[in-house]
């Protein structure tokens, strides 16, 4: 455990890792403090959790989250917001101090060299599961001895359906996902894979690994959350059921890690693991996020915004589910890269600009 108790602000309070996050910190008095507290829209339930946890600095929206950060001292930040809404706040932690324990991942996507630029080592701690994974994995040898990152993935609700079989899926079916209990965004990213793409931009921009040399292995159990294999042969695995509540306590601490935070695996049980190549065929989200992480600039930012869009209308049964990231591909080809360093109003316009050109294509669908 690390010496003093640490001051938590947590943006995205109301949502699943937010309400997660204060799981944690409820069974842990001793080591967390809650002093601030943001939310997108859920102002009763902000309300609710700023009076059990005693806290007075709370901000309902992106922007107010951002000020909250500038204005309230603390030690971590927890960057639980959903989509392009988080940069700011994320830029904001970085700019002030705190360690930033991010689960909003599209805001280092879409961010980029602006993140990576303030961040200084360790100042970033990854919550997703596969993040998290892979830097516990990265301990055990140098940057130098690392072949390649491999993200698991659960393949979600459509494992084993061909592409073909994809094209009359509803969103009821989107969002049954097998093993994690997640928002709309997010679970319907995981059934197109997308959600696994934009994770492997993540994981190489945050331990600098290119590519080429990063995969996505599709394991149903979700219990091995992701492995790092090193140059000597050497693979190693970080596993645990799934439960978001341990790589949360790491991030709200790292690299000490919270005693009785979730539940080991019953060794005395037998059980069976399995690893699936990927289906790029059917699931072509990862490799097109691989091209558009490659390119860089503000490409990821266009990706994440079209598909947002996208999702919102495949839900509104406006589009089909294989339609989701057609308009995607669609987009990325139609808004134009603005030349030069990137920028914080350049992401943003590029962010704009997607929104734009998706929902004038979703606009002209029969």
């Amino acid at each position: 455990m690390s010496g003093d108790r640490r001051r938590v602000l947590l943006l995205g309070s109301t949502g699943s890792i937010g309400t997660q996050t204060l799981d944690v910190i409820a069974a842990n008095p001793r080591r967390f403090e809650v002093v601030g507290l943001a939310a997108g829209r859920n102002a009763a339930l902000l309300a609710e959790q700023a009076e059990r946890f005693g806290v007075r600095a709370t901000a309902l929206g992106a922007e107010a989250a951002e000020a909250l950060v500038r204005d309230v001292p603390a030690d971590v930040v927890v960057n639980g917001i959903t989509g392009a809404a988080g940069l700011g706040p994320t830029l904001a932690a970085l700019e002030t101090g705190p360690v930033l324990a991010l689960a909003n991942k599209e805001s280092l996507i879409i961010g980029g060299p602006l993140v990576k630029a303030l961040a200084a080592p360790e100042r970033i701690v990854p919550v997703d599961s596969e993040h998290s994974a892979l830097a516990q994995c990265l301990a055990s040898g140098t940057h130098d001895e690392v072949r390649r990152l491999v993200l698991t993935a659960s393949g979600g609700p459509f494992r084993g359906r061909t592409r073909e079989q994809l094209a009359a899926v509803t969103p009821a079916e989107a969002l049954a996902h097998p093993t994690w209990d997640m928002g709309l965004m997010v679970t319907t990213n995981s059934a197109t894979l997308v959600n696994k793409g934009l994770e492997v931009i993540e994981a190489s921009l945050l331990f600098d690994v290119p590519f080429d040399r990063i995969d996505v292995v599709v394991h149903p159990q979700s219990i091995v959350h992701s492995m790092v294999e090193f140059t000597d042969g050497a693979t190693i695995a970080q596993a645990s059921p799934p439960d978001m509540r341990l790589p949360i306590s790491l991030g709200l601490d790292w690299p000490h890690r919270v005693p009785g935070v979730g539940t080991p695996l019953d060794w005395t049980r037998a059980q069976s693991w399995t690893f699936e190549p990927l289906d790029e065929q059917a699931f072509p989200a990862v490799e097109l996020a691989k091209r558009v992480g490659t390119e860089g600039g503000t490409a990821p930012a266009v990706l994440n915004a079209a598909n947002e869009q996208a999702v919102h209308a495949f839900h509104a049964g406006r589009i089909g589910f294989l339609d989701i990231l057609a308009v995607v591909e669609d987009v990325l080809g139609a808004v134009p890269r603005p030349t030069g360093g990137l920028t914080r109003e350049a992401v943003l316009e590029a962010d704009r600009a997607a929104r734009e050109e998706a929902d004038r294509r979703l606009s002209a669908t029969p």
